[in-house]
């Protein structure tokens, strides 16, 4: 629970520290005294740093009440953790220059995950170079051109994630084992007097549903990809028109 201000102050073993080892406890509140808080001058730091004395205690209760720390000795995690607080802002009182331009790791992390989210956001898409090259990649994966670059290489992006990866394609040779199926149990709807020429319609028509299913499947798929170009703030909407495609029809008069 001090990993973060441990580190903060440069202490040597930040991860390591074990508040219940009396030895280990007391070498710290001396070393924090000394190095960081330096409440007591120098001359005056002698019992603390008497560690292997029985009255110890009673100095630390002491040194306690002199920070104006709220807890007593027997909240140690609480006290601790209230002197590593006082600690770090004389830290910063003393340094304040030096950490006044720090931009904080949250932030450096959010501006990262914005970058990584829109990777094409910097790339010159007038570059004849650029569009050479997403034509060329249009070409070889058969995607249809659109007058902005960048929106095909959206789709190549798309198109490459959702298909060409390791997995996408170790599913696509997958065999697709299919489930048994009782023909009896499905109406064929007509009669063609052949009991094998009805069994062999059957299994037309089951095939059928399958392939209308997939077709489907893939008819969603292009609308949500043609939904998601379209809800991009950063498409040109004056290529297309929302609603009708019939034109529009002149105002009629109203009736006297």
């Amino acid at each position: 629970m001090f990993r973060r201000k441990l580190t903060a102050l440069d202490y040597h073993n930040p991860a390591g520290f074990n508040c219940r080892d009396e030895t280990e406890f007391r070498n710290f509140i001396v070393w924090l005294e000394d190095q960081k808080i330096r409440h007591y001058k120098i001359e005056d730091r002698g019992n603390l740093r008497n560690i292997h004395s029985s009255d110890w205690p009673k100095f630390f209760e002491k040194y306690l009440r002199d920070v104006n720390c709220p807890f007593k000795i027997q909240d140690r995690q609480e006290a601790i953790d209230w002197l590593l607080g006082l600690a770090v802002r004389l830290e910063y009182g003393d340094n304040a220059e030096k950490y006044k331009d720090l931009v904080p790791d949250n932030t450096k992390n959010a501006d990262n995950a914005a970058k990584n989210a829109e990777p094409l956001i910097n790339l010159d898409v007038n570059n004849p170079d650029f569009k050479a090259g997403v034509m060329a990649l249009a070409n070889l994966l058969q995607i249809q051109r659109h007058d902005d670059y960048l929106v095909m290489l959206k789709a190549i992006r798309i198109l490459v994630q959702e298909r060409l990866t390791q997995d996408a394609v170790a599913k696509a040779n997958q065999t697709k084992e299919g489930l048994p199926v009782a023909l009896d149990k499905h109406i064929l709807g007509f009669d063609t007097g052949d009991a094998v020429l009805n069994e062999a319609a059957q299994i037309l028509r089951l095939l059928h549903i399958e392939e209308l299913r997939e077709l489907q499947t893939k008819i969603n798929e292009a609308i949500v990809a043609v939904q998601a170009i379209i809800a991009d703030p950063k498409t040109d909407h004056r290529l297309g028109k929302v609603g009708s495609c019939a034109p529009d029809r002149p105002h009629e008069k109203p009736e006297p």
